[in-house]
């Protein structure tokens, strides 16, 4: 463990340290919740365990994202001291990717947080490994690192999901140990996509998670051709009660069809408003039509019926 990480043995460290309930677990990674902060004047690169912002949104992030795997899993997730927006945004202009902007602080502290996991929760259960955004971009790395060096854990990987990142073909080429999902209820793979409109298509639009090369698998019918998946194969979208602002199940339109030239899985669903600061900086790093805060939202009821299926396929073999 590096000496300067966040101690996880601490409760406080967590934001989620559920009852064993389930025979599977799940270790969420959340995506940056450190944004508008990150562009005052003088603030730092990254957000510290006490940022309320970040606070506040992982909290967000767990009931919008992470909650998808409650059915199936503990869910098990850390704070950890994430790179802010700007930050992020500013290392994948200069690099091409986020990696140099999580090596250090925010790998140390998630690194600390499995060794603790693995050595103190997880009592050789099978696992699922999961983020979105900068989260998935620290599962991937953590995939080709951590994992690499820890083949026993990856043996009980039942997949990851490192949703709202690029899995591109040149990270599986160097890192022979993974394997890109094929289909509904294969295991030990990678389930992955990210999700524009047509806009962001039609005018190629620069979008920060989308990188050459990337790949995605349709999350309506498990496929990876362009095959069209009407949203009549949606199992329910979580959206905002229009009176209450409630979260519940609803429809907004959300099919899905690859756009194997971009590796983008393209939708028509409807957009949530947003103000108009926030609707800048989204466009900004992510296109004018990009649908990145919807990754896991549009196809909610779906992905939990997804992390279901695996984890049976999973305890059916071993």
């Amino acid at each position: 463990m590096a000496k300067n990480a966040t101690d996880y043995s601490k409760k406080e460290s967590w934001y989620k340290l559920p009852e064993i309930t389930r025979d599977v677990d799940t270790f969420y990674v959340y995506a940056t919740e450190y944004i508008m902060g990150s562009f005052e004047e003088g603030a730092p690169d990254f957000a510290t365990l006490d940022n309320a912002e970040m606070l506040q949104g992982a909290a967000a992030e767990y009931m919008a994202h992470a909650s998808t795997f409650e059915d199936s899993t503990n869910v098990f997730v850390p704070y950890y001291r994430q790179a802010g927006l700007k930050y992020g945004g500013e290392i994948s202009k200069k690099t091409g990717d986020v990696n140099a902007a999580l090596k250090g602080m925010p790998y140390d502290d998630v690194t600390a947080a499995l060794d603790y996991y693995f050595e103190n929760c997880n009592s050789g259960r099978p696992f699922i490994i999961a983020g979105h955004s900068q989260g998935s971009a620290m599962v991937l790395l953590l995939l080709s690192t951590y994992f690499k060096d820890h083949s026993e854990y990856l043996d009980r990987m039942v997949a990851a999901y490192p949703i709202g990142y690029s899995v591109t073909k040149d990270y599986l080429a160097s890192n022979p140990h993974l394997k890109f999902a094929t289909g509904e209820t294969d295991t030990g793979v990678i389930v992955a996509w990210n999700t524009e409109g047509p806009k962001n298509v039609e005018t190629n639009a620069v979008n920060v998670v989308v990188l050459p090369g990337t790949m995605s698998i349709n999350p309506l019918n498990w496929k990876l051709d362009e095959s069209y998946a009407p949203a009549s194969m949606n199992l329910g979208s979580l959206v905002a009660n229009e009176k209450t602002g409630e979260p519940e199940i609803g429809d907004v339109g959300a099919d899905a069809q690859i756009n194997l030239a971009r590796g983008v899985v393209v939708t028509n669903a409807k957009v949530a408003p947003m103000d108009e600061e926030s609707a800048k900086v989204a466009a900004e790093f992510f296109g004018p039509d990009g649908r990145h805060d919807s990754d896991y939202t549009y196809y909610y009821n779906n992905i939990k019926d997804n992390v279901a299926k695996r984890v049976a396929a999973y305890k059916a073999i071993k």
